[in-house]
């Protein structure tokens, strides 16, 4: 039987048409269309330079153990609840003793002015914005004093490498305890640098070179390079300036020689809590609660030391089941949505944190560009929880995820 055509009427269409106001703010129409962080993470690689982007986005070696850190949160499967009242959703709880709005923070990142002149400051005042906790590098490009300022009102951790001069050390951590950081994370593996391949490529160094690769990259990118050469130039705002490689200034300033021992004495000169950070076996995260951290952070450093770490995911059932009870455990490294942050929490994790998530949005739009990201983060969290028919954090628990393992020991 023939369809019935006829002529469109005008009243007929009218109810069709939608004349969307148009956004003459660059930024924010270019931001309101990343939906995903992955989506920020495209926008960023067009719009900073080769070298910067691949210091952000890479990892050491083959980057087997960043594929994989990100592969074992796609491998996962939720298992919903149905019929529940979701009509409101609670994503905050306490974290290390204080209120978080979200189970989320940004992680400690260096050189971040490098990725966007506003660099910690846009992180930090994002951060704050949102309720989560900001962590402050100890190779960050913006000082203790210089965060403070910007974000009175945020809460603050300080991360710590240990360096040769232990002195020198306190000397920063008490900056940051004189500031009004309520946290110092300390990072445990770095004894060396990890062999950041695309660094090497690109001949990254501290500052920028401009060789003739780098003035070639510029052309597509004069933006960044026009705030690179008209604000302060770039160096560890915490430390001596340095001229040469990232893996250069870890080799020569950061000790080899920490120990388990001197997390006692680090405990009995910082008043706060203290986390320790890079945590990658049962056993480890044992010996360091053993000896009174407060938190613990599974992390295999974004993948940016050494390749084929162990996957901190895959890590956390065990060590939730084990510790969860004695200590709060964090867990970063390849996170990039707020579903792989729901499936954190229900298999034992206190809170996330984000580091590339962060500097995607960072270089995608300043502090914009972070406040996005965090947005992108949390309304993945509260859809997640609600469709998985929770309404709060305390809810999520073991039976709501099941871990899918492609890779798995070999019997012995």
């Amino acid at each position: 039987m023939a369809v019935e055509r006829r002529i469109p009427r005008v009243r007929d269409l009218a109810p069709l048409v939608r004349l969307k106001r148009p956004e003459f703010n660059r930024t924010k129409r270019r931001l309101d269309a990343a939906l995903t962080i992955e989506d920020l993470r495209r926008i960023a690689q067009r719009r900073t330079p080769k070298a910067a982007f691949d210091y952000t986005d890479g990892a050491a070696e083959d980057e087997l153990s960043l594929q994989r850190a990100r592969q074992a949160f796609r491998d996962i499967e939720f298992h919903p609840t149905i019929l529940r009242d979701v009509t409101n959703i609670t994503a905050g709880w306490n974290v290390l003793g204080q209120p978080v709005v979200m189970p989320f923070g940004i992680a400690p990142t260096g050189f971040t002015r490098l990725m966007h002149t506003e660099g910690e400051i846009a992180g930090a005042r994002a951060a704050a914005a949102a309720g989560i906790p900001f962590s402050l590098s100890t190779l960050a490009t913006s000082s203790i004093e210089d965060v403070v300022a910007a974000a009175p009102q945020g809460r603050k951790w300080f991360q710590l490498y240990m360096w040769r001069d232990r002195e020198r050390s306190m000397e920063l951590v008490q900056r940051a305890a004189d500031a009004g950081f309520d946290t110092l994370l300390v990072t445990v593996d770095v004894p060396v640098a990890g062999a950041r391949l695309r660094d090497v490529r690109n001949g990254m160094t501290i500052p920028p070179a401009l060789t003739l690769r780098t003035v070639l990259d510029a052309v597509p990118h004069p933006h960044w390079w026009f705030d690179l050469l008209t604000t302060e130039p770039l160096s560890f705002a915490s430390l001596d300036r340095w001229s040469g490689t990232v893996g250069e200034y870890l080799n020569t300033v950061f000790d080899p020689s920490v120990t388990f021992d001197d997390l006692v004495w680090i405990k009995s000169r910082w008043p706060g809590k203290l986390v320790v950070k890079g945590i990658q076996t049962l056993d480890d995260a044992r010996a360091v609660v053993d000896r009174g951290v407060e938190g613990i952070v599974l992390s295999n450093h974004g993948g940016r030391q050494l390749d084929r770490a162990p996957v901190p995911f895959h890590l956390l059932p065990l060590v939730a089941r084990e510790l969860g009870k004695d200590t709060e455990i964090l867990i970063d490294t390849g996170i990039m949505s707020g579903a792989d942050i729901v499936a954190a929490i229900a298999l034992g994790a206190r809170c996330t944190l984000i580091g590339r998530a962060y500097l995607y949005g960072l270089m995608a739009g300043g502090e914009a560009g972070v406040r996005r990201a965090i947005a992108i983060l949390e309304s993945g969290i509260t859809r997640t929880m609600a469709l998985l028919g929770v309404t709060c954090l305390q809810e999520l628990s073991p039976k709501h995820v099941t871990q899918l393992r492609r890779l798995g020991p070999v019997e012995t």
